[in-house]
């Protein structure tokens, strides 16, 4: 949207609108509403056709002898009395009688608790839903409904298409219809368009104006598309272009150490592993000492499913570097992964002349700050951390690759911190991040789609299948017991709750539930417990008794999701597995069947919401790590897998993947080729402006753009 200094209305706060209360203000804010501007761009999410507002009769009239009426009806009413209807286990009914001058109707509300505290006797409301007829009472079930304030008037015109508007209780649809009502001429006014017009005419795309009308006041469904289009094209072209700009930057600009690579030092590297490597390894090992033997700065993302060997590539790439007398560092984003990844490393590399550390922030002020100055000499080839590693004070004397494990706990700006102690500003160390949670081919182009993608799509010789099953909360007794009996074999097995410490929700906390086992199920097995709060070395403590096979059964929080690897563990059991993302799941899952006995994973849960439904279906289904990554995209959307958190990217309003690809893939080829002919974005000082407020902090355009 548009910012000028003449023009005020799209910077108007919502807040400061006729009829906008405190509340409405706090409702329309948790949909991202604050400003006019964004008041414009939350576009409808569906249409309804609607026969206008009828009375009772009339609406009666209209259903006939039918027994059901597709289309919507709108009717306004009032209430004359609501009470609860009958439970059938956790199904629940509200049932309101209604009535007009001309009539009586029925209404009822299924699974909508809620309803019954917001609706009274004598509340005039407007309701807007399908009618049916039941024993001849004419109803709605599960109507849109809202209070009528007095003078409130909703022109409806027969046969119009009624625009659905993304809403929440405090915030209908029809709220945000009025409100729109109120800003819209002035608003659309002030929209001026970033796209030059030839371009709008090779795409066949409205004007920026043009399209918000269209999408606000359609008088076809192919206008609403239309505008729908131009503004979802928008949306994905901006991304496009901040990711084609900086990959621009990286590529053109920027340089990293060239480093040697021959079969001489691949032999040396392969001697100090224990194992032979998969083919997909191998292609993949090949493509990153392509990359890094050129001054052109590497910035690869490594997928691979849980369990496929990523570690063992990135070893290959720290040690090309250290073999060129250079440092390599590797990221992870929790203290037990790098402790992990430290202990697995420092095994191959032992009496080898390699020198490596672990720094966390459990390291105590005297141990960091004998690390940082040893890290600042050169005196260590290659360091393993965690956030720690992205202080102010850490400053590396030569570093030539910077490892991201677990691509999606860290922001986009988080992996460009890592610096060089060279003058150069122009220095930058090769890149690989890496991820068990494979990216869906429509996420790739979007926030990683500076990246090139190299993929191990094969498991390692000896990996057994892992076996799924979704356990009812009752028969958790049958899952410690077949537990119990696998232990009585020698075998290991994890057991994930989703608390540190016990709340009101009734949930056991970790502690409490190992404690719960120890003296029930699992009465005579050595049951320990390990958390994200614990100190690093009683954590440590533990996870060793547990790799020896000492601990039976560990009780842990998803501080175990990545990177424990326990051979003899085989069996997985997931409390509460529907409080869990199924991309967790999939993680946690992979820490079984890690060695030559079958892998089992119990997920205990009784699903409510129709998403946990969907996510425990999917996950019993597969074991195929890139369908379950498409599957989470189409059950949650691009907006969490982005996660704000992590990469401060937020969902988009409009545009929707996978749906959206087609325009996706366009959008790139559009932002590609203005990148190439101008990559500092000077020919639109409009489109530079809206491209820096959209994505300029989140993808470190500052100094690029």
């Amino acid at each position: 949207m548009p910012e000028t200094n003449k023009k005020n209305m799209l910077r108007t706060l919502v807040s400061t609108l006729p009829s906008v209360t405190f509340e409405r203000s706090q409702a329309l804010g948790d949909l991202g509403i604050h400003t006019v501007a964004d008041l414009i761009k939350h576009l409808p999410s569906r249409y309804e056709t609607h026969h206008g507002s009828m009375t009772i009769e009339h609406a009666d009239a209209l259903l006939g002898e039918k027994e059901r009426m597709n289309e919507l009806a709108t009717i306004e009413t009032t209430i004359v009395s609501i009470k609860p209807g009958w439970r059938r286990g956790k199904r629940s009914r509200i049932e309101a009688t209604a009535e007009d001058a001309s009539g009586t109707i029925q209404i009822n509300w299924f699974n909508q608790p809620w309803v019954a505290k917001s609706l009274h006797p004598d509340m005039r409301v407007r309701l807007h839903g399908s009618l049916s007829r039941h024993k001849n009472i004419l109803q709605m079930n599960n109507p849109r409904w809202e209070e009528i304030d007095e003078g409130d008037e909703l022109e409806l015109i027969e046969g119009d298409l009624r625009p659905v508007y993304p809403a929440n209780e405090g915030a209908p649809s029809t709220q945000i219809a009025r409100l729109i009502e109120q800003v819209y001429e002035e608003a659309i006014e002030e929209i001026e368009d970033h796209l030059p017009e030839e371009l709008r005419q090779e795409l066949s795309i409205p004007e920026l104006a043009s399209a918000y009308k269209l999408a606000h006041k359609p008088t076809t469904a192919d206008e609403a598309k239309s505008g729908r289009r131009r503004v979802a094209f928008d949306e994905l072209f901006l991304l496009q272009l901040g990711v084609m700009v900086k990959r621009h930057h990286r590529r053109d600009v920027m340089h990293a150490p060239k480093l040697k690579w021959s079969e001489e030092i691949k032999l040396r590297i392969a001697k100090r592993i224990p194992f032979t490597l998969t083919d997909a390894q191998d292609r993949v090992i090949e493509e990153i000492a392509s990359d890094m033997t050129t001054s052109t700065p590497m910035n690869r993302l490594l997928q691979g499913d849980v369990g496929s060997g990523k570690t063992v590539v990135a070893l290959h790439a720290m040690l090309m570097a250290v073999t060129c007398d250079a440092q390599a560092a590797l990221m992870a984003p929790t203290e037990l992964l790098a402790e992990q990844h430290y202990l697995t490393i420092a095994q191959l590399l032992e009496g080898a002349n390699v020198t490596c550390a672990l720094l966390t922030s459990s390291l105590t002020t005297g141990e960091r700050k004998k690390i940082v100055a040893a890290i600042a000499a050169g005196e260590i080839d290659i360091v393993i951390g965690t956030h720690a590693l992205l202080t102010q004070d850490v400053i590396f004397s030569n570093i030539a690759i910077a490892i991201t494990d677990e691509q999606h706990r860290f922001g986009v700006q988080q992996r460009a911190l890592l610096r060089n102690k060279s003058d150069d500003e122009n220095a930058i160390p090769h890149t690989l991040v890496m991820t068990a949670t494979p990216i869906p081919r429509t996420l790739s182009l979007t926030i990683f789609g500076d990246l090139d993608v190299s993929t191990i799509n094969c498991m390692p010789p000896g990996r057994s299948p892992i076996t799924t099953k979704l356990v009812q909360p009752e028969d958790s007794d049958k899952v410690y017991s077949y537990v119990k009996s696998l232990v009585k074999k020698g075998q290991q097995s994890y057991v994930v709750v989703p608390l540190v410490e016990d709340t009101e929700s009734g949930l056991k906390s970790a502690v409490d539930h190992a404690a719960f086992l120890q003296s029930g199920y699992l009465r005579g097995c050595n049951v320990g417990v390990v958390h994200g709060r614990m100190k690093s070395a009683e954590r440590e403590r533990t996870m060793q008794l547990f790799r020896e096979g000492k601990v039976d059964v560990l009780v842990a929080t998803t501080v175990i999701e990545v990177g424990v690897d326990v051979p003899n563990a085989t069996i997985m059991v997931i409390e509460h597995a529907d409080r869990f993302g199924l991309a967790q799941l999939h993680q946690l899952r992979g820490r079984v069947g890690r060695g030559s006995l079958p892998g089992v994973c119990a997920l205990i849960a009784s699903p409510t919401t129709e998403d946990a439904i969907q996510r425990l279906e999917a996950i019993v289904e597969t074991t195929d790590g890139f369908r379950i990554a498409e599957r989470d995209l189409e059950i949650r959307g691009p907006g969490e897998l982005f996660g704000a958190k992590q990469s401060g990217i937020a969902p988009f309003r409009v545009a929707q993947l996978p749906r959206d690809f087609e325009l996706l893939r366009l959008a790139r080829e559009i932002a590609t080729t203005w990148v190439q002919r101008d990559p500092l974005i000077t020919e639109s000082p409009l489109l530079k402006a809206r491209l820096m407020k959209a994505y300029g902090e989140t993808l470190g355009l500052g100094d690029v753009a």
